[in-house]
């Protein structure tokens, strides 16, 4: 199973989600081709409503503890209630990869 699947399963059942998107963007960074190491994620949830934006961060984080200590070294994360998510609808775009060695 990749990366990107346990990401999403794991999330899938640990929260009541009402959008869950798990973006690869290892391809934007300086990393073998087909790494799974750089993630976008994106979940919207009622569960969200009673945490600050820290702690539902914080919540994803120990989520996926093993993930972040093995093969994930970044997660961005957006992190919406369904209200937030229907005022907004879209995701930030990344921005591009300045770091590592030969990246540029």
């Amino acid at each position: 199973m990749s990366v990107r699947q346990q990401i999403e399963d794991k999330l899938r059942a640990a929260l009541s989600l009402q959008v869950v998107r798990v973006e690869n963007e290892s391809h934007q960074h300086n990393v073998p081709a087909g790494s799974e190491t750089h993630f976008k994620v994106t979940l919207v949830a009622d569960r969200f409503a009673a945490l600050s934006r820290v702690q539902r961060h914080r919540l994803v984080y120990q989520l996926l503890a093993a993930e972040l200590a093995g093969p994930v070294h970044a997660l961005a994360l957006h992190t919406y209630t369904p209200a937030e998510w229907e005022d907004r609808a879209q995701v930030p775009e990344s921005p591009p990869c300045q770091g590592g060695s030969g990246a540029g």
